[in-house]
């Protein structure tokens, strides 16, 4: 007869079944499916997100995990099995309060929604697009109270993305970010600009996709377990380890769209391809929160492709790939211009120094939205305002304004701190990188990104979720959210540049 601890370990694994099925559709819908085939797409994602629910939140399972916390069992059972039942047990508690017929309205809602939003984005069209994100927003409200929450709403759903974080820990690093950023942009856009119009020239698709795999291979990504495709929005999605897949976007009139994309999203499947084999069918085999995600895609897009050291390596190879767009362009030309700062509408364009505003804007609107103070249909102004507030722009239209993000119209509430907090992390993680590894600009130079894997891979990739976000910052870095970092290392990055 199965052990209870056996019965467990097979239950979690058929819901990992589950979620990955879902994680292939997903992507799947993302990377051309049949615009026709859509609402039937969304019904097929409801059904196997709703049976994946009715599985974790069935008496068979708080039965399994009741069994598993009797003292005689709970002191048998390997730090795998205590973690992942310790997860199990929290998914739970959070869940079991949901209905679940709302649940799987909730799933095709936002199935659904995504192509709603991409054709209004493409149309610029907010008010086709505003009923269904009324209703996204009516059930995260809904959702908070079903899930429960201690101080501000808001942190129930930064629980779902940032586990350990709440509204004001987030409220006072945001604000260190705002005092030192809004000042330092201001300066910049006051100076001369470095030229970039050479950045402009026609670079063709497939030329950006060959060299998109190379930069790929050389930070070690595994194409044995994963594939580059093209997308609306680029994202990187894990299905297990041994098959985490990129998309990228590609702009033939600047490369840098797709070229950085791409190693952003690249950090991002490095995390889920080098999380210990082990973890593989457990809760556990997948990054532990959305900011260290984006710490590890951040890191790789800034602290690795806007250094220097790393373009006196990989210059000349994108020469042969651009057909003489940069053949007259000096080195030192080219990383100003790829480095070139100030106020932009499009967050995934943004540069890293104003790239933290941006989230710092849809964070606030979605505290805001969560707590009744706006509604959806005061969103495209209240966008606007900000943006005129903190970058001193304003969006011509609704693409490039509030409807420029896919986010919301797969319900991702809770998500978007993540993206600054990760660039937090990322400037922490780089100050503990240099202690082992103080030669890491001569890495880049020599093209030698292997050293900078295994560490990320013993420090952060390898765990999964068995340590927390808080756990695995502490005990790499010594320290908790801590912005000094990245607002020292930007200063000095911008200043040297700008010559302030």
């Amino acid at each position: 007869m199965q052990t209870t601890e056996q019965k467990y370990l097979d239950y979690v694994k058929k819901l990992s079944h589950f979620q990955e099925a879902v994680g292939l559709i997903g992507w799947d819908l993302r990377t051309g499916a049949p615009k026709k085939g859509v609402a039937q797409r969304g019904e097929v994602l409801g059904t196997l997100q709703s049976e994946s629910f009715n599985l974790s939140t069935s008496q068979e399972f708080k039965d399994l995990l009741q069994e598993l916390r009797e003292d005689t069992t709970w002191g048998t059972l390997d730090e795998v099995t205590q973690k992942s039942v310790e997860h199990s047990e929290k998914s739970l508690k959070k869940f079991e309060n949901i209905p679940p017929e709302e649940y799987k309205n909730y799933v095709i809602l936002t199935s659904q929604a995504e192509s709603a939003w991409e054709t209004a984005k493409a149309n610029a069209d907010f008010d086709s697009f505003s009923p269904y994100l009324e209703k996204i927003v009516d059930f995260n409200r809904k959702y908070v109270d079903w899930v429960g929450y201690e101080g501000h709403k808001y942190n129930a759903l930064l629980d779902d993305y940032e586990p350990g974080l709440t509204v004001d820990t987030i409220d006072r690093v945001f604000g260190e970010l705002k005092e030192a950023l809004v000042p330092l942009v201001k300066q910049i856009t006051e100076s001369e600009q470095p030229k970039t119009d050479f950045l402009f020239t026609h670079f063709p698709k497939e030329k950006q996709e060959a060299f998109s795999k190379a930069i790929l291979t050389s930070m070690q990504y595994d194409f044995e377990a994963g594939r580059l495709d093209t997308t609306v929005h680029p994202f990187a999605t894990g299905l297990n380890p041994g098959d985490v897949r990129v998309t990228t976007k590609y702009d033939e009139s600047d490369f840098r769209t797709a070229v950085f994309g791409t190693i952003h999203e690249g950090g991002h499947a490095l995390y889920e391809q080098n999380i210990d084999k082990s973890l593989i069918g457990t809760n556990l085999c997948s990054g532990t929160s959305m900011g260290i995600h984006e710490s590890q895609s951040l890191f790789y897009e800034n602290f690795v492709g806007r250094n220097f050291a790393f373009w006196e390596r990989h210059y000349e190879t994108l020469k042969e790939y651009a057909d003489g767009q940069f053949d007259d362009v000096s080195l030192e030309d080219f990383y100003e211009a790829i480095n070139v700062a100030g106020p932009s509408l499009i967050r995934i364009e943004a540069d890293e120094l104003t790239y933290s505003l941006h989230i710092i804007i849809r964070y606030e609107l979605e505290k805001a939205l969560i707590n009744g103070e706006i509604e959806v249909a005061d969103l495209p102004e209240a966008w606007n305002k900000k943006y005129e507030d903190l970058l001193g722009i304003r969006p011509s239209h609704d693409g490039e304004g509030v409807l420029q993000d896919v986010h919301w119209s797969f319900g991702a509430f809770g998500y978007f701190p993540s993206y600054a907090l990760g660039l937090v992390y990322a400037a922490q993680l780089k100050q503990a990188m240099l202690k082992d590894l103080p030669n890491f600009d001569d890495l880049l130079r020599d093209g030698n990104l292997a050293p900078i894997k295994e560490w990320m891979t013993k420090h952060i990739h390898q765990y999964g979720k068995k340590k927390s976000p808080v756990e695995l910052l502490k005990d790499t870095t010594g320290e908790g959210v801590n912005a000094k970092h990245l607002i020292t290392y930007l200063s000095e990055k911008y200043q040297g540049i700008y010559a302030l």
